[in-house]
């Protein structure tokens, strides 16, 4: 009778240990994630490097903040991770064609342009270290698609760009084929004419948009459908305002 009572222990025992570690088992495998941003507008703007991650060959580059502060070693991951790279190297190459050409209607020459992937709301993040190095991988796959889209600008106004939309009062508008902008001898005219005639050279880039500020400073940008977006980003996608400089 007393080696039953050992035995039955050892069960109790046994049963309490495997009870204990399955309990412990998702505690010890989940990766926490953590918010950054606001209900503002954040932007990943890719950089041209990728890195394997979990088996997956993901783009690398900065996240933009809301407050204007940018976060460095970035890493997207999850939905249309394979669909920025494709975007950004067609910019690259874009860029390597034309810029130093001349823009024939205002005679200045073409600069860079640069894409941008803009987050409606805050953005979920993981701190990991891949190859020994600190990244922030950012998990597109728990952000809604519809609060995710493509842009892209002059190189030097991406952070302009992300400032001006989460200021209030900034809107979008379209720039007429005739206007007046694209003759403007300043890098404003040659922004507007190059997004609207360069940019749909890549399939699903579109152009001939400006954010206007409330001190009237613009910004000329241009669509990427190939992220396409939806009703959160809807008034940067389609403006439904028309710019008039006399205005």
């Amino acid at each position: 009778m007393g080696t039953l009572k050992y035995v039955v222990i050892g069960v109790v025992v046994v049963v309490v240990f495997v009870t204990t570690l399955v309990l412990l088992l998702p505690t010890l495998h989940r990766v926490p994630v953590q918010y950054v941003g606001s209900p503002g507008y954040e932007a990943f703007v890719p950089n041209g490097q990728t890195i394997n991650y979990n088996g997956h060959t993901d783009p690398t580059g900065t996240l933009i903040l809301p407050d204007g502060k940018t976060i460095d070693d970035v890493v997207w991951n999850g939905q249309y991770s394979s669909t920025i790279i494709q975007n950004h190297n067609q910019v690259v190459q874009l860029n390597n064609q034309f810029v130093g050409q001349t823009d024939p209607i205002n005679n200045q020459q073409y600069i860079k342009l640069q894409d941008l992937y803009v987050i409606k709301g805050q953005v979920p993040i993981e701190n990991v270290t891949i190859n020994g190095q600190a990244y922030y991988v950012i998990e597109a796959n728990n952000i809604n698609p519809s609060d995710i889209a493509g842009f892209y600008t002059y190189q030097g106004w991406v952070n302009n760009f992300v400032s001006a939309m989460n200021t209030p009062g900034t809107y979008a508008a379209g720039i007429p084929g005739n206007s007046p902008v694209y003759d403007w001898t300043n890098t404003t005219g040659t922004v507007a004419y190059e997004t609207r005639s360069l940019g749909p050279l890549i399939r699903g880039f579109s152009g001939a948009d400006l954010l206007v500020q409330p001190n009237g400073t613009i910004i000329p940008y241009g669509y990427n459908d190939n992220v396409p977006g939806g009703t959160p980003l809807s008034n940067f996608i389609n403006p439904q305002h028309t710019y008039n400089p006399s205005s």
